[in-house]
């Protein structure tokens, strides 16, 4: 007999099968010695009290043997011949969901990506790291998975209505990913393990017959009878066929030539601010309620911080426990900063994005003479200023916590995990003050909710500005392609549809979808 059952068990027992037999024996009325296996369907962690708890969904085999059944059933990729193909310009989660995909419905995919491969960027984020030097076709933002491959590699989403969450996971387990993910509340792969499935999803690709083309960067659209027909890359060569772009957050010269192109770009709202870091111990702290921390048996805790500030929301975003803060820049003029966390989330910090909301009226007036491009302009200048404050290096600004909310300046700096390195500055005196004044505001907000969160032990590091596309460009809602030239299906989170790894991935198998449509698949 199998039976599902839905536990509540301390984080001890949670950490052991055999614990978990003992909790069934003794609560759930099942003789110990009829449990011949137990799998792990769903886990979670409630910290809301101060005991706090683990839910578990459990299924539990009871006098008969455990099978090894698939949570999620792997996907048969069959080869794919030249008859029909799609361009896939971006190998980040959208274009490789969208090049996987493409295959599953007979098409093949022609992926052109203007950064390196995932292990070549690694070398190239080094150099960024110990060296201050970047490169500006590899780096945090650019090259194959895209600017997840580095930034944590987290997987919860709260985009669960576009397509199958389970699904996108199936595909990451499939292709060498710990099937906890299709486990945990909050999933997560890691820095350290992501580039490996996405190097083995790279080979699914080639093995079915489908192109890959890295250090090809995307410079025009071929259109033809009021229809993208191709594109043309910085060497001249030529692409043809329906083109799925999806190039990210972070590719401006790709937003500037399709304005310069006349293609119909929308003004976006985005998010800016700062990398909150904090000593790990303290968030385990605060959120487990108690000064012994998270003890043996519980992750590195994380948050979720949310409020109104004059009416403009001010959140945390991309939490990493554990984890670095590390330089996002992907231009040679620029400073901004990112998280990351590898699998065991072991370092002695957590950080996180502290961003206020922007929409854009909200920008001085000086932006108007950009139109659409506004925000991207506006985003670039803060940056720029960054780069500017902390002496045209990679060492970045930083100010103690409270410090910044009380408006101080910060003689030292605590050690960080940054490891360009930090140099005392004033950000809210430097940052735009419709910025600054609403994070000082959020933080006592967050202080008072949460004690000891409001801190000198923490760090704010400027700027964290890459949170989403500065842009959308606009699609039909139901047939996917640009709302003025068929054959071009903007994708993921650089065209203003996704926010993230798997909310990525859904958008790029929806235009896949959508793609094999308009070609009668």
């Amino acid at each position: 007999m199998i039976k599902e059952l839905q536990l509540r068990v301390t984080p001890r027992t949670a950490a052991s099968t055999a614990e978990i037999a003992q909790h069934l024996a003794k609560h759930n009325d099942i003789p110990a010695q009829s449990i011949q296996g137990i799998r792990i369907l769903k886990r979670s962690i409630d910290a809301r009290q101060r005991n706090v708890v683990v839910n578990l969904k459990v299924r539990v085999y009871i006098d008969e043997p455990m099978t090894r059944d698939y949570l999620v059933p792997p996907i048969e990729y069959n080869p794919v011949g030249g008859d029909r193909q799609a361009i896939v310009v971006g190998m980040g989660p959208g274009g490789l969901f969208a090049a996987l995909r493409l295959i599953e419905l007979g098409i093949k995919p022609i992926v052109l990506e203007r950064g390196k491969d995932v292990l070549q960027r690694r070398i190239d984020a080094s150099r960024i790291q110990r060296e201050g030097i970047v490169d500006p076709e590899s780096n945090y933002c650019y090259g194959e998975g895209g600017a997840g491959a580095y930034s944590d590699g987290k997987l919860y989403t709260r985009s669960k209505k576009r397509g199958s969450v389970e699904r996108v996971l199936g595909i990451f387990v499939q292709h060498g990913a710990r099937e906890d993910i299709l486990v945990d509340a909050h999933p997560h792969i890691g820095s350290d393990k992501l580039p490996a499935v996405i190097k083995a999803m790279r080979e699914t690709i080639l093995d079915c017959g489908g192109e890959v083309h890295f250090q090809t960067r995307v410079t025009r659209l071929i259109v033809a009878d009021g229809k993208v027909a191709g594109v043309e890359t910085a060497n001249g060569q030529t692409f043809e066929g329906p083109v799925i772009l999806a190039t990210g957050h972070s590719a401006r010269d790709v937003y500037q030539m399709l304005h310069d192109s006349g293609i119909t770009l929308e003004a976006k709202g985005i998010a800016v601010g700062v990398r909150l870091e904090h000593p790990q111990r303290i968030i385990d702290q605060i959120q487990y309620h108690s000064v012994l921390g998270r003890g043996t048996y519980l992750p590195a805790a994380e948050y979720n911080f949310v409020t109104q500030i004059d009416h403009r929301g001010v959140y945390s975003f991309c939490m990493c426990p554990g984890g670095f803060v590390v330089p996002a820049v992907s231009e040679t003029d620029g400073l901004v900063v990112n998280g990351m966390s590898p699998s065991n989330r072991g370092s002695h910090w957590a950080n996180s994005g502290m961003v206020v909301e922007l929409h854009p009226e909200d920008l001085p007036e000086k932006y108007e003479k950009y139109g659409v491009l506004a925000m991207m302009k506006f985003q670039q200048d803060m940056e720029q200023r960054a780069y500017a404050e902390a002496g045209n290096t990679l060492i970045a600004g930083a100010q103690r916590m409270k410090d910044f909310v009380d408006g101080k300046p910060s003689r030292n700096i605590p050690p960080s995990s940054y490891l360009p390195g930090v140099q005392p500055s004033r950000l809210d005196l430097w940052m735009p003050p419709f910025v600054a004044n609403r994070l000082r505001k959020g933080f006592r907000f967050f202080g008072n909710n949460a004690r000891g969160f409001l801190t000198n032990d923490a760090t704010v590091i400027g700027v964290e500005t890459r949170t989403s596309s500065p842009v959308r460009i606009p699609r039909d809602a139901a047939l996917l392609h640009h709302v003025a030239l068929e054959g071009l299906y903007p994708c993921g989170e650089g065209a203003g549809y996704a926010g993230g790894i798997v909310s990525s991935a859904i958008d790029g198998e929806r235009c896949a979808e959508a793609l094999a449509t308009s070609l009668g698949q």
